[in-house]
This record gives C-alpha cells, structure tokens and sequence, in this order.
C-alpha cells in the first residue's frame, strides 16, 4: 500500500492532470504530515500504530466427532458356570491356607465394632454381625432340620444365595444350607448365632437391608 501510495506519477497522467511528480523523499515528507494532520493526536508515531494493527483472521474450530464406547460386557450365569468361576479346586481346598484369612476377619469384626469389649453392647454387636461380611469367620451349625450338619465347624470361603460353603479343619469343603440351620459365630468371648432362613440372600444385599427388630421362630 504504501509503495503504490510513492509510486511516481506517468508522464502523460502529469499532463492531463497538470500536476508535477515529486521525488521519492518529497513524497515520503507529505505522506508523514498528512498522516499527521489526519489521525488523532498520540503520543506513538503514526506509522508504528499501522504496523501494530491487528488483523483478525477467520478461523474455524474444528469439530470434535463424538465415539461411542462400547461397555464391557461381563458374563451371565450359564457362562459362569461353564468356567466354573466359583468352584474351588481340591488342592485348595485346605484349612491352612484360609487361617489368614480368619485373622483378617477377626480384625474387621474389631474394627467394625469400635472393639469387643467385656462393657460392649451385646444388641449392637449382633445388628453389625447382620450387615459384616462373613467371609473368612468360623461358622458352626448349631441346630438344623437335618442331624447330620449339627457340629459342622469350619472357615466361611464362600457365601451364595441360598448356601454357605465352608472348609472343615479335616480339609474337607461342605455345603451347608442357610434354610432350616441355626450358625453360631464367636469372636473374642462373644457367640452371635445365625438364622440362615433370614439370611437367604447375597451378602451384597444383605448390607443395605434393615432388619427388623422382632423374634425369630425356632426350629
């Protein structure tokens, strides 16, 4: 712009117009001074606010394509039981290899009652046995419609629906039904025994359910 603005007048546009060309530094003297005399009065050179304009540009945010995330499909029961997930293979099944598990539990029983003290509430400690997981306690089948599992003792390494599995001090994994049984746990001096027909349900389900406050009808 401003070489075409100096650029040097032709010859013949001079004749018809009857004006004279100026040389290159005349013309550059009277672009200043009418810069000048036109733009408003500023303490910065006319020529470096031209330079510093700015110049604002098109631009066009490119547009984020949205994916869509497949959820992991997990598997269904048939599946399940065909890969046997919840079975347990014979050579671990030994009550050795439970034993910590047992001591983890006892600690969270601890835990989980704020201590089992000889001064502890015997009702609030039973309400906790209710909703705490039973996984690695002692389990012992105190009263049932069948004679058979009466005395059965051992660690709790698996709890379904309807059936607690435990592992006997001899090695052996027994499947106990909740119904019609009566569990005793104790821990520290203290015996919380069980109704297994109030407690046919998975132990997820259990730690949300309120229970009620009322007797229970003996075998």
């Amino acid at each position: 712009m401003e070489t075409d603005v100096q650029l040097k007048l032709p010859s013949e546009h001079a004749d018809v117009l009857g004006v004279q060309s100026q040389g290159t530094k005349q013309a550059d003297l009277f672009t200043k001074s009418f810069l000048k005399r036109t733009l408003p009065h500023s303490k910065n050179d006319p020529e470096e606010l031209l330079l510093r304009k700015a110049v604002v540009l098109e631009y066009n945010k490119a547009k984020k394509v949205k994916t869509k995330r497949r959820k992991a499909k997990g598997l269904n029961a048939r599946e399940r039981r065909e890969m046997k997930v919840f079975q347990i293979k014979p050579e671990h099944q030994k009550y050795s290899l439970f034993l910590p598990l047992h001591e983890l539990w006892k600690q969270y029983i601890r835990d989980l009652c704020n201590g089992l003290t000889p001064e502890s509430n015997p009702q609030m400690i039973q309400q906790k046995f209710l909703k705490a997981d039973l996984h690695g306690a002692v389990l012992t089948v105190v009263r049932s419609k069948c004679p058979s599992y009466v005395g059965t003792a051992g660690i709790l390494v698996q709890e379904m629906k309807h059936v607690f599995k435990i592992i006997t001090k001899e090695d052996k994994l027994k499947v106990i039904p909740k119904r019609n049984s009566v569990f005793g746990v104790e821990i520290d001096g203290f015996v919380s025994h069980i109704y297994g027909s109030k407690f046919e349900m998975r132990s997820s389900e259990r730690s949300a359910k309120k229970f009620k406050a009322k007797g229970t009808i003996d075998l």
